[in-house]
């Protein structure tokens, strides 16, 4: 045979008709043991490839969908694609990614040529903004979730993280260490989670009754660098910085590094968000832990739960996951711990005695 072997060759070979291949391929209606054997049977002989591509003409299904993020620097994003890529898998979907960059414009863009190639639904986490292209009237027949920040005034279904109480969690910390001056550090308030976890901080100082000091931008190693060097040279500087992303943690811990500002002995520290070096620095960093890969599972899996049940309701679902403070030594925890149990220990021996 000189051609590529058709489903009608191999219907020929097991014995049926090519529609008895094609419900054994897709599995839509039965088909007894024997008769799905010899079908198998006759596509290992042919080494048969079923066309996709016809196929989802004919079904009107791609099997693919689309994942878009702002990036794949940050091991944010790039864990939420991995791990939607996961779970597209096991429904035995293709995935396509794509960056844009935080640029709406460029997410429509990437968007729009993801439904020209037929993907079924979206995964997305939006450019910065709130504000989406992707809400208008052309995708409102495509299942989009949205993770971390959600769409304003879509209906979209979104996952997203206990933002302002996981800062409160961070910054109460700080204030019970004894921290009265605490200087938060944001990337940009155009952020949904920023903006979210910026009200968190606030909150638990207004409840302190201490005043914020706040800092936004910084988001490369130099501008962190110069703003760290002018924040502590200054009268009554703040004795622990909030860290409201991974990002920004990352580029204070180089500042810090850089400028020779020992932690906690100088400057406690706590971040928002963990990573995976963070408990290996010198000294491990204190963290509010948010839980990155049930995230976009969750979104996963909703969407899919959208696109296996048809399911085409406008009301989106709107989930809020729990974060966790994860207590390492960057504000003195483990020395003071430490030193408490010194003083147990040393109570107990001479109560022994």
């Amino acid at each position: 045979m000189n051609r590529p072997p058709r489903m009608s060759d191999v219907a020929k070979l097991a014995g049926v008709g090519t529609m008895t291949v094609s419900r054994v391929l897709s599995g839509s209606v039965k088909v007894s043991e024997e008769t799905s054997r010899r079908v198998f049977d006759a596509i290992a002989t042919l080494n048969y490839r079923p066309n996709e591509v016809a196929r989802a003409l004919r079904d009107q299904r791609s099997h693919q969908i689309g994942v878009i993020v702002p990036n794949l620097v940050d091991p944010f994003f790039a864990i939420c694609a991995q791990t939607v890529s996961v779970v597209a898998k096991e429904h035995a979907y293709s995935v396509i990614i794509a960056t844009a960059d935080e640029d709406p414009d460029s997410e429509y863009n990437e968007a729009s040529r993801m439904l020209r190639r037929q993907v079924e639904g979206f995964v997305i986490i939006p450019a910065a903004g709130g504000v989406s292209r992707i809400a208008g009237s052309e995708f409102s027949r495509t299942p989009v979730v949205t993770l971390d920040r959600p769409i304003e005034n879509s209906s979209f279904d979104s996952v997203v993280v206990e933002n302002k109480f996981g800062s409160q969690l961070g910054v109460n910390h700080l204030i019970q260490h004894g921290h009265r001056r605490i200087a938060f550090f944001g990337l940009s308030r155009n952020l949904y989670t920023i903006r979210a976890r910026f009200e968190g901080y606030r909150e638990a100082l207004k409840k302190a009754n201490l005043k914020p000091e706040f800092y936004f931008g910084n988001g490369t190693q130099t501008e962190m660098v110069a703003t760290i060097r002018s924040v502590l040279d200054s009268k009554n500087a703040p004795t622990a910085f909030y860290c409201s992303n991974n990002l920004i943690t990352r580029n204070a811990i180089h500042a810090l590094a850089y400028l020779k500002v020992r932690v906690p002995e100088s400057v406690a520290l706590v971040g928002f968000d963990d990573f995976e070096t963070a408990n290996i620095l010198n000294p491990p960093l204190t963290v509010v832990r948010q839980p990155i890969t049930d995230l976009a599972r969750m979104g996963a899996n909703i969407l899919f739960s959208r696109l296996l049940n048809n399911d085409r309701t406008e009301r989106g679902k709107h989930i809020v996951l729990p974060v966790e403070l994860v207590l390492r030594e960057s504000c003195g925890t483990h020395q003071k711990l430490l030193g408490a149990r010194k003083r147990e220990l040393a109570e107990s021996v001479l109560h022994a005695k």
